[in-house]
């Protein structure tokens, strides 16, 4: 029997502590396994393209677990009721090579991104940032506006969305909590509006095209830009020359893949970056001065769904309570029969025993 944790079971385990304190506790795992970056099998994802969107897979290893998530982005599903990103993931154990939990990722996916752009806005961002601009206020939205509030003490939101429907969802959803109540959120009429006053960008777009969403006049020294919407070939947000602005240096996680899908695949190939990994094993600084522009290329990465996956297993063996479990994987008296034990005459008697 494998441990499951379906969309119910995710609610129940974010519920039970809060967003907030769910986002940080998961960002404090990501961060450990970036610290021990040296561990880690790395790959490019595996993505299969097609002209409304991508599926791709995920997978990376320490030597002692292994994961692998499968993921979607189809920005035109909206119109269909249906949503832009789906997926899910397995944690296994490289010693046996089974599988140990499989996983919901869809919600989950939000929240390891959200958690890992606040990660990467701790590290890179000025300390005394409190204004942000999201701009973008689809589906992502609100997990980056609770994450970004509760690790970094963002006392003003201002959002700004072409479609003026799902501003007012994000405005509304976030009135709603509690932690929200002494938060300024301001609609902003435009993207240059919204940047207007912000110490910290965050674009979170969907559309899968070349997308200026930020070009330099926009930007300020001293600003810290987390780009997160641009992640496949073909799919950016900033303006290549916001890339090349005095003082402005650019964050990724794993630069292979960055350089194939982040912002980054519109310079030069020997164009600078910083991974991640570099600033919190110490090789690397993010920002050097108050005047420097930096810049979280993120894409996300198989790590951080290793960590993500790693967690939610640790709070299922914290309280097997509510444990679920499924018939993934056969159990068998003799392992080499493996017919007798499904399908033959074993296989009948054993599934008897487990419905009485």
């Amino acid at each position: 029997m494998v441990d499951y944790i379906g969309v119910s079971d995710i609610q129940r385990l974010v519920h039970s502590q809060g967003a907030r304190e769910f986002m940080e506790r998961l960002a404090a795992e990501i961060e450990a396994d970036y610290r021990r970056w040296g561990e880690f099998e790395k790959s490019a994802r595996l993505a299969s393209h097609s002209q409304v969107g991508v599926i791709e897979l995920m997978p990376t290893s320490d030597g002692r677990l292994y994961s692998f998530k499968y993921v979607n982005g189809h920005p035109k599903n909206t119109a269909a009721g249906l949503l832009t990103v789906t997926a899910f993931g397995v944690l296994a154990d490289v010693d046996t090579g089974y599988p140990l939990l499989l996983s919901e990722l869809t919600v989950t996916t939000a929240l390891r991104t959200a958690a890992m752009s606040a990660l990467a806005a701790r590290w890179l961002a000025r300390p005394e940032s409190r204004v942000m601009a999201l701009i973008g206020n689809g589906a992502q939205s609100e997990f980056q506006a609770i994450a970004f509030c509760g690790m970094l003490g963002i006392e003003e939101l201002r959002l700004y969305d072409v479609d003026g429907a799902a501003t007012a969802k994000l405005e509304r959803n976030l009135r709603a909590l509690p932690e929200f109540s002494t938060v300024r959120i301001v609609r902003a009429r435009s993207s240059s509006d919204a940047c207007k006053g912000a110490d910290i960008i965050t674009t979170v777009t969907a559309d899968k095209k070349n997308a200026v969403i930020i070009t330099p006049p926009m930007v300020r020294a001293g600003q810290h830009i987390n780009a997160v919407g641009g992640d496949c070939p073909g799919k950016t947000e900033l303006h290549a020359d916001v890339l090349h602005m005095p003082g402005a240096r650019v964050v990724v996680e794993y630069e292979p893949q960055s350089r194939i899908e982040g912002e980054i695949q519109q310079v030069e190939p020997g164009f600078p970056v910083i991974e991640f990994a570099a600033l919190v094993n110490g090789t690397a600084v993010g920002r050097r001065s108050p005047a420097d522009i930096t810049i979280f290329d993120s894409v996300g990465f198989a790590l951080e769904d290793y960590s993500a996956l790693r967690f939610l297993h640790s709070l299922l063996e914290q309280d097997r309570t509510n444990r679920r479990q499924i018939d993934l994987v056969p159990r068998l008296a003799d392992p080499k029969d493996l017919y007798g034990g499904t399908l033959g005459a074993g296989g009948k008697r054993a599934q008897l025993r487990l419905i009485g």
